[in-house]
């Protein structure tokens, strides 16, 4: 079965996560793979991966992540946060922070711990 996993970063962060999304593109492609819809654009156009684009996440898309953690189907969630700038919806990243944290998925928000995260996830693949 075929793991899924969230990619989300918030503005000022994006271009990070691309950088790291694109050094492990291969690993990456073992995944099915959700993001929010600039992010998930981004991910498409810079990079060619197959990525199922949710809303916006002020418009909704962090509360469709959320729920598909609720559900439990969401293996891992990939969140470049911005820790520097307020967001006009950190009501809704808290959620989906505190949601991932109470269904224990597993969860980066920088670059370190993505690597992590993505090869802890690989080796539970294989």
């Amino acid at each position: 079965m075929t793991k899924t996993i969230a990619l989300v970063a918030h503005d000022a962060m994006k271009d990070k996560l691309v950088e790291w999304a694109r050094s492990k593109k291969q690993e990456l492609k073992h995944f099915e793979i959700y993001a929010t819809g600039t992010t998930g654009g981004r991910l498409i156009d810079d990079l060619s991966l197959d990525v199922k684009r949710l809303k916006s996440g002020p418009l909704g898309g962090d509360a469709q992540l959320g729920a598909m953690i609720a559900e439990a189907r969401l293996g891992g969630l990939f969140f470049f946060i911005d820790p520097l700038s307020t967001m006009p919806h950190d009501v809704d990243v808290k959620s989906l922070v505190r949601l991932a944290t109470l269904y224990d998925t597993p969860m980066a928000v920088n670059q370190s711990t993505a690597t992590a995260v993505l090869n802890h996830l690989v080796g539970e693949e294989v």
